[in-house]
């Protein structure tokens, strides 16, 4: 039987009459790298600030680790480590510090915990530099830094790599797969960033204006992220309908910008090609391409995706 770490049951927030969380039921998989997707204000944090205890349901309820009463959740969250939003730190201590006071604060026993967490995260050569003087990107490794004080199991990370130059996404793509792939830590990952929560989720949800839309693999993902040749054309409306009548195929779109999705005929260029020119149409651009998460997040939501 499949083991959740978390799931949610009809999970509604309400504030001041707005509705930020529609009835959402979703469910993470222990061991899993789940990626959250959705535009600003889709409900992202408002869900996750309901399942840390910062806020509050309005309706529905939320299970972790089996527990889903008040009592047995405040033990469960214990097991939680979690940014979300800008980490919060004492901006006059060094980083050592910053892990000391959260690790007293949290009742965490023992100090060795300490160096072995900013070596982790890449700032064990921070010394005696305090976190006012920190980077965006240093202030979210001792985020992170702070959020695995405890060893939790499970991870909850609101944008994650805010700030960070190319090679700190990298570094911190590499731990958090590392953090999986060897504690077995499940990972809540709320980005923009699509490309890299590609090539790190292995689980997927959509949310949309408070609602989950789907849920999905990644290996289900590779289903869904259609194979297609991108046409533009000097005259977009008579290539839909050569397509349609030459081809005998509705399978293509046509995009706001005027360019055309066609689905399958991937062995066929030639013929399209040939198909169009022949109908008198001037061809600029002509490739086969496949979609990927963002342009089918897009697609989900309604938003076009533009190449």
């Amino acid at each position: 039987m499949q083991e959740y770490v978390l799931r949610t049951n009809q999970l509604s927030k309400t504030y001041k009459g707005h509705t930020a969380l529609d009835k959402v039921n979703l469910s993470i998989r222990k061991g899993s790298i789940y990626g959250f997707i959705g535009q600003n204000g889709a409900g992202k944090s408002t869900l996750i600030r309901l399942v840390t205890g910062l806020a509050f349901p309005t309706k529905g309820s939320i299970e972790l680790f089996g527990a889903s009463d008040d009592k047995a959740l405040i033990q469960a969250r214990k097991r939680i480590g979690s940014i979300i939003e800008s980490p919060a730190l004492f901006p006059h201590m060094t980083a050592s510090e910053n892990l000391e006071a959260n690790r007293i604060l949290r009742g965490i026993p023992g100090k060795e915990c300490v160096p072995r967490m900013l070596e982790q995260v890449g700032l064990q050569g921070t010394g005696n530099k305090i976190t006012k003087n920190f980077s965006l990107g240093m202030k979210q490794r001792l985020g992170l830094a702070i959020a695995l004080l405890g060893d939790p199991e499970f991870l909850i990370l609101d944008e994650p790599t805010n700030g960070l130059d190319p090679m700190g996404v990298v570094e911190m793509r590499e731990l958090l797969k590392q953090l999986n792939r060897e504690l077995g830590m499940t990972i809540l990952i709320s980005s923009h960033i699509l490309s890299e929560l590609n090539l790190m989720a292995s689980h997927y949800g959509i949310i949309h204006r408070g609602q989950l839309l789907e849920q999905f693999t990644a290996e289900e993902l590779d289903g869904k992220c259609q194979q297609y040749i991108y046409i533009k054309v000097s005259d977009p409306g008579k290539a839909a309908a050569v397509i349609q009548n030459e081809l005998n195929t509705t399978d293509f779109e046509v995009m706001q910008d005027g360019a055309i999705k066609l689905y399958g005929h991937m062995e066929q260029p030639s013929k399209i090609s040939s198909v169009l020119f022949t109908a008198g149409l001037e061809i600029e651009k002509f490739t086969p391409m496949g979609e990927d998460l963002e342009s089918y997040f897009s697609k989900r939501i309604g938003v076009d995706s533009h190449v």
